[in-house]
């Protein structure tokens, strides 16, 4: 694992936002960690950006909660993120892999309808997190891989956002337009 200070830090704030029901932080921290994977392209560090964005998918839909086997999913959770804590404290990278795969394992082994929506969103997040590596110009191809997605499914996600230069602040004006604006801001 790369950057491992940074993503102890993420790890420790992630799980402090997972007690508090704190999604938007999770998704921060999920943001701050995407950026050390793109540039590293470390699937430790992907891992870790896709999982965390996850549980913020899952914090944020409170109907969650309510589910049965939502108690066993969150103390199995805090209990993996212990350990993959001191794992990363102890530069021990085989239980680091081990428990980040345990993480989206932890998925698998719920039931009933809470384990179906949680596969969901795990997905989704993979796609939606593979999109954000891909804005920060990594191939499609390699992006797809990393993730363990499709070209296809990516390609549909990125297609369906703005280009940058679509943004409104990515556009430039035409020169009568220009010209119109300079004369206005001197009148």
């Amino acid at each position: 694992m790369q950057e491992k200070e940074n993503v102890l830090r993420i790890l420790r704030e992630a799980k402090i936002a997972i007690k508090n029901n704190d999604s938007m932080q999770l998704k921060e921290l999920s943001d701050q960690t995407i950026h050390t994977a793109s540039i590293t392209q470390d699937p430790d560090n992907i891992a870790v950006a896709v999982s965390i964005y996850s549980l913020s998918k899952i914090i944020e839909r409170k109907k969650y909660q309510e589910f049965k086997g939502w108690n066993i999913f969150y103390q199995s959770l805090i209990s993996l993120f212990d350990n993959l804590l001191a794992a990363i404290t102890k530069n021990n990278d085989k239980t680091i892999k081990d428990d980040l795969m345990k993480i989206e394992k932890l998925i698998s082994n719920l039931s009933g309808d809470l384990k179906v929506y949680i596969q969901d969103v795990f997905r989704k997040a993979q796609i939606n997190k593979a999109s954000k590596i891909y804005e920060h110009g990594i191939s499609m191809e390699k992006t797809a891989h990393l993730l363990g997605i499709t070209m296809f499914e990516l390609a549909s996600y990125a297609g369906q956002k703005p280009e940058i230069s679509e943004l409104p602040l990515g556009q430039t004006l035409d020169v009568k337009s220009r010209l119109k604006l300079a004369q206005d801001m001197f009148k």
